[in-house]
């Protein structure tokens, strides 16, 4: 990355005979001016080497091709085919001029077809009301406060920014259609990669400065200069945005490298950054803005009296906020303060709320559910409890195999594995029977989800013929299987050591040990077991990712650049932990990655999750389908036509923000707490949005493969 010259930060001393010295700082400037035309240029350098080298890759395998036959043609054809589309892509990106680009209106392309969403339903209810303080725990105190820079992506993020600030334009969360934002109108050019956004005139900061087309340029240059240490950052927009463009003080274009199917909402995810906020922005950037909350275009703010550094982090209901009465917006963000305690032990968390000290608590594991929850203040109505069935995609918690590794890079020992895994008995003994086995990898993405996909049940039988086919024929005093010159059937699991996991895995090696399969247990401190699937060197890894809708990801997962270097290394620090690598695969992943229709979509993903189950490289473990919270009865959540209790497609409903707190109610329980006086015990399942066998889509095969 190119480095930019900043005015000076050395102090000016002031010298004179018999004078004091007194330094002073030197006045800043944002520096974004003399950035672009410099950025501008590193970026068409890096397009040009990438197009060049592109090109020598294609007549590379163009002589490859001319000499190979059978499958190794096969597979060359489909590495030309990427290459032609890179090509293609440069080709493009090179003929939109500047990186960062600072037009005119006349630049606007006519007969541009206008849209605005608002033909989708309300989100929440009529009836909510403004007020109060809602309280919440937080097991650990964020490092900064930070929208971006070192440790700004930590898991209070979401909370301060993620789900606070509003996007240009956002997807509704349950019809997932495009819904207004920042951007009142927007557009898609005629080949699909460009997205013309018109920004609300109305739209303001928190801070009440107007929210300007310029703002938008300025938050990709604070996230890409050398001031922050942020390579996930600049690869980013370097590598999926192709440009972004201002033509007048309310009128922005997002360009995308490809076309894709929900290129409004991709494109229109860029954050603005307030440029007078950042006006001192520099080398010093991190520790400047450490514990400074930026002027932000949501509900929420954090005013610095309200970090108490180790303890709590409050946020406050904007005063006047821009978009207090916009559709969509107008029935959320209701609690005037939220306030985030540190508790780190989830026990005392759980007695704080059992006291009345935090307002909800998840109470989705059985144990709470059957147990902990079983006390005074839900008998009397105080505590009411819900189960909330909601459509959020299933998270791909199992077992995911290293093919790079001996004994796994054998299909049949995969197969083996995956009869070997009695996740029934796990579900059955340690949930309950509550959860749900878990049959496919990006399993409940709608449409783009093949529901016909069942896991390998456990079955001894089945285990062991696999095991026999991969060569393992007989079977020593300690009932492992072995091969004729002496291999045992073990391999190890690697997981984050803590008592639930410690009970899953033993629960899974017994059963195994039955089917002749040694699964070793390497529980490991969780930041050592991170590291060493980053690192790919596990065998088998237990985990799971949380993949945000509305469409599936597999490139990260499958993709061969994700698991080999240029010189055929395994390739550490990407999400690979299979380190999968086929060209067929590559391909189906780039066609998910740039799909523009949902059709197009659907047949890659479909082909992509067959190929994951034949292959049985994942082995699917439980998954669940609903969240289950315990509210103090003053928390109130929606039940209207719109709504019920939350919109369906969310991991968590806090994030939506349609509860709020009602304080006549919350005065009227607390005075029963302190006469004794109850109210009727609640205890209901909210199943307005479950998916059901007849509600799922219909499942069709994949359309064949091209001859």
């Amino acid at each position: 990355m190119i480095r930019l010259a900043m005015t000076s930060l050395t102090a000016i001393a002031l010298l004179g005979t018999g004078c004091r010295r007194e330094a002073t700082e030197a006045p800043r400037s944002l520096g974004f001016d003399a950035f672009l035309p410099i950025y501008n240029r590193y970026i068409e350098n890096w397009l040009k080497t990438e197009q060049e080298a592109t090109e020598k890759e294609i007549s590379r395998m163009d002589a490859k091709l001319s000499a190979a036959d059978g499958s190794a043609s096969e597979a060359l054809v489909v590495q030309l085919g990427k290459l032609h589309q890179d090509r293609e892509k440069w080709k493009f990106r090179r003929s939109l001029g500047g990186y960062l680009k600072v037009g005119k209106p006349a630049d606007i392309p006519a007969g541009l077809v206008w849209e605005n969403g608002m033909d989708q339903p309300e989100i929440g209810d009529p009836a909510s009301k403004k007020g109060g303080v809602f309280r919440r725990y937080i097991p650990t105190f964020p490092p900064t406060i930070r929208p971006f820079g070192d440790n700004s992506n930590n898991s209070f993020r979401g909370d301060l920014y993620d789900y606070i600030d509003i996007p240009l334009v956002s997807l509704h969360p349950e019809t997932m259609a495009a819904i207004p934002g920042i951007a009142k109108e927007w557009a898609i050019s005629g080949d699909g990669r460009t997205i013309y956004f018109k920004i609300d005139p109305e739209a303001r900061y928190s801070d009440g400065s107007p929210v300007r087309a310029r703002d938008y340029l300025v938050g990709v240059y604070l996230r890409v200069s050398d001031h922050i240490v942020n390579p996930y950052s600049k690869q980013f927009y370097r590598e999926n945005i192709a440009q972004v463009a201002m033509y007048d003080d309310l009128t922005i274009s997002v360009s995308l490298p490809e076309a894709k199917i929900h290129a409004p909402y991709i494109a229109g995810a860029i954050t603005p950054s307030p440029p007078h906020f950042y006006s001192a922005y520099g080398s010093d950037y991190n520790e400047r803005y450490q514990w400074s909350f930026p002027p932000t275009t949501g509900a929420y703010e954090v005013q610095p009296k309200d970090i108490i550094k180790g303890a709590s982090i409050t946020q406050t209901r904007v005063k006047d906020w821009w978009a207090k009465d916009r559709k969509y917006y107008r029935y959320r963000f209701n609690p005037d303060k939220i306030v985030h305690t540190v508790v780190r032990d989830e026990s005392k968390a759980f007695e704080l709320f059992r006291a009345g000290e935090l307002d909800t608590f998840f109470l989705t594991r059985p144990e709470r559910w059957y147990e902990k929850s079983e006390i005074e203040p839900v008998y009397k109505g105080y505590i009411e409890r819900v189960t909330f069935y909601n459509r959020y995609p299933k998270v791909p918690l199992g077992l995911y195999l290293n093919v790079s590794k001996p004994l796994l890079n054998d299909r049949n020992v995969r197969i083996g594995i995956q009869h070997a895994m009695n996740w029934q008995k796990v579900i059955d003994v340690k949930y309950r029977g509550d959860y749900q086995r878990l049959n496919a990898f990006n399993a409940g993405f709608t449409i783009f989800s093949d529901p016909s996909i069942k896991a390998r049940p456990y079955s001894i039988d089945l285990a062991r013929e696999s095991f026999r086919t991969a060569g393992f024929t007989s079977e020593g005093s300690d009932g492992i299987l072995t091969k004729p010159d002496g291999t045992r059937l073990s391999l190890a699991v690697s997981y984050n050591s803590m008592p639930v996991y410690d009970s899953i895995f033993a629960i899974l090696r017994e059963e195994a040990k039955k089917c002749g399969f040694d699964l070793r247990l390497d529980a490991l401190e969780s930041t050592v077991a991170y590291k060493k699937e980053m690192q790919k060197q596990h065998e088998i890894t237990f985990g799971s990712w949380l993949i945000q809708p509305p469409v599936p990801d597999f490139h990260q997962f499958l993709h061969s650049s994700n698991a080999y270097d240029e010189k055929g290394n395994l390739k550490p620090q990407t999400n690979n932990t299979f380190v999968w690598a086929r060209p067929d695969t590559d391909a189906l992943c780039e066609q998910v990655r740039t799909g523009r229709t949902a059709e197009e979509l659907k047949e890659a993903a479909w082909k992509l999750q067959h190929i994951m189950h034949d292959e049985a490289i994942f082995v699917p473990g439980f998954s669940v389908d609903f969240v289950r919270i315990g509210s103090w009865r003053w928390v109130r959540w929606p039940d209207c036509e719109n709504t019920r209790f939350s919109p369906p497609v969310v991991y968590d409903p806090h994030e939506v923000f349609v509860f709020w707190v009602d304080e006549k109610i919350q005065e009227e329980t607390q005075t029963a707490r302190r006469t004794g006086t109850a109210f009727p015990e609640s205890t209901k399942t909210v199943d307005t949005y479950r998916v059901t066998e007849e509600s799922a889509p219909n499942p069709q095969p994949p359309a064949p493969e091209p001859p």
